[in-house]
């Protein structure tokens, strides 16, 4: 009973798996080992993208080790960890039956197949790092920085579906716009803000009090990750020495709104 959480092991998904922990519910942990956290250039770049590329996947464990400084994972909860090969396997599949959760999360896995959803029999959510349906699939708190719309930066709780990010919204969270912040800053905030929610919410889910889901009606885009390349870094450093939310702040950029959905409040 209570919240399994499946996630990465990055320093962020170690910070989501502690706010899920306040909320006392927490029973288990699947923890899918994640690539190297910086790195090494593609070959075959030139000498000023390959160093902008350092700089940036640099800046991201720099900005990451500021905000989520405590890499701990939640203490006293049965924590299983799995290389990606292992993700949709009778290991997991086991683990999953014999905690059975009433809410089953994930953030920061690769894909869960269906044999592995169909485990857990109660509420199945994912934290998506993007504000859906604009940003769905991968690189997706790059994006709205490189299109000049950092308040569209922001995180989706939404239910577990085969659909890439495409399940119906349960919950979404921006990021607070802070002048001097750069690109990792606000990506950071955005996981804050989700997290600072999440207490809360996943109670109601195991609750079922939860504000009703909102199907997303327009499908956006679906970012994937050979979309992002180290050339697009240009325009990030380059053109705007990585001040875009200042920019934005200073009204040099078309604004649009974020509509927000509230699974609570």
């Amino acid at each position: 009973m209570g919240i399994l959480f499946m996630c990465g092991s990055h320093p962020r998904h170690a910070y989501i798996a502690r706010q899920i922990a306040k909320s006392n519910l927490l029973s288990g942990l699947i923890i899918e080992r994640r690539e190297a956290f910086i790195p090494d250039p593609p070959p075959g770049l030139n000498q000023h993208i390959s160093d902008l590329f350092v700089r940036h996947f640099a800046g991201r464990a720099a900005a990451e080790s500021r905000f989520f400084s405590n890499p701990e994972l939640p203490l006293g909860v049965e924590t299983l960890i799995i290389e990606q090969g292992e993700l949709n396997t009778p290991r997991v599949w086991d683990f999953i039956d014999r905690l059975q959760p009433n809410l089953l999360m994930s953030y920061g896995v690769h894909k869960l197949s269906e044999e592995t959803l169909s485990r857990a029999h109660g509420q199945r959510w994912n934290v998506h790092g993007g504000l859906s349906p604009w940003y769905r699939g991968g690189v997706t708190l790059f994006w709205p920085s490189y299109f000049l719309e950092p308040q569209m930066s922001g995180m989706t709780v939404h239910t577990l579906t085969q659909a890439i990010d495409g399940g119906d919204i349960v919950h979404t969270a921006v990021a607070e716009l802070v002048r001097g912040d750069g690109i990792h800053d606000l990506a950071c905030r955005a996981v804050v803000a989700v997290g600072e929610d999440l207490p809360e919410l996943v109670v109601a889910g195991v609750n079922g009090t939860f504000n009703p889901p909102v199907a997303q009606k327009t499908s956006g885009r679906i970012w994937r990750g050979v979309d992002w390349r180290p050339e697009h870094l240009h325009l990030i450093y380059d053109v705007y020495s990585d001040r875009i939310v200042d920019k934005y702040l200073d009204g040099e950029f078309m604004k649009r709104d974020p509509k927000l959905v509230r699974g609570v409040r």
